[in-house]
């Protein structure tokens, strides 16, 4: 009988070990905020990257195509979400470094749309790893900064709610924005259901206690995350937030410079870039 019980008790053990120890685990969550679902996404170890084209300079759009052109590399990111606004080519309309690349100089010109529902902001992430969230007036060019993507309205400045948001306005879309928590760590977040900016921003400041956060876009809102098995289909995206698994190899730097100013033409393609703004933020 006891050589019996040792047999199965051997027998379970064996079964256990046999799990993988790297089995995946997603970094974002499900949340919920004044009756509003949410989806959450932490940092944890990760490296924080941004991509917008690839070596000629043809933007990715999709994140379909980004899983193309990272090839073996794909199998690291953490997860990726749409990250700025951008003209109807897929290229940003605000500052964007890229590998400590400038891509595109600072926009701070006035007009419509919610990217000049001022004031908008930066996210940049300097050499160090640390990353903020700028407002853009206040933006400094530094060697220092290895990423950076322009885009707003600014959802939470100082730890107050953007002055010019209703507490619940009648604009609903699904959004998503970025945040940085008390202890420094940018927190990304998607809507799972049309929200107002003064919801998405009361989230930001009263759930997750973000001084600054900022908005990347609406209605094409967009999350890849490999672990739970998702990855939107929009194939209208612009400059994208990538997240690479702690310990994976570093991208290769950015496709090329670019220096000149957009002209007046140029509009974010789709409903909640810089076209008309919404009268009721």
């Amino acid at each position: 009988m006891l050589r019996l019980f040792l047999f199965a008790f051997a027998l379970l053990s064996g079964c256990k070990q046999s799990v993988p120890a790297d089995f995946p685990v997603s970094p974002c969550k499900a949340r919920s905020f004044e009756g509003s679902r949410f989806t959450v996404c932490s940092l944890g170890n990760g490296e924080v990257n941004l991509k917008m084209e690839d070596p000629s300079g043809t933007p990715y759009r999709s994140f379909e195509s980004l899983e193309a052109a990272l090839g073996a590399r794909a199998r690291d990111v953490a997860f990726a979400m749409n990250a700025g606004m951008f003209d109807e080519k897929g290229e940003a309309i605000g500052l964007y470094v890229e590998d400590g690349r400038q891509l595109h100089p600072i926009n701070l010109r006035k007009g419509g749309g919610n990217f000049h529902l001022l004031p908008n902001g930066v996210f940049l992430v300097r050499k160090s790893g640390r990353s903020e969230i700028v407002q853009s007036p206040r933006f400094e060019s530094s060697n220092d900064i290895r990423f950076a993507t322009q885009s707003g309205p600014m959802l939470v400045i100082d730890g107050k709610i953007h002055p010019k948001f209703a507490p619940d306005g009648e604009s609903r879309n699904l959004r998503n924005g970025v945040g940085i928590s008390p202890s420094g760590i940018p927190i990304f977040v998607i809507s799972e259901d049309p929200v107002s900016f003064g919801k998405l921003a009361r989230f930001f400041k009263d759930s997750l206690g973000a001084r600054n956060a900022l908005y990347f876009d609406g209605t094409v809102s967009s999350l890849w995350d490999p672990a739970n098995g998702r990855r939107d289909s929009h194939d209208e995206l612009g400059p994208m937030v990538v997240v690479f698994k702690g310990g994976a190899s570093a991208p290769g730097p950015a496709s090329r410079a670019r220096s000149s100013s957009p002209g007046p033409s140029q509009r974010r393609h789709g409903p909640e870039g810089a076209g008309p703004l919404q009268k009721q933020p």
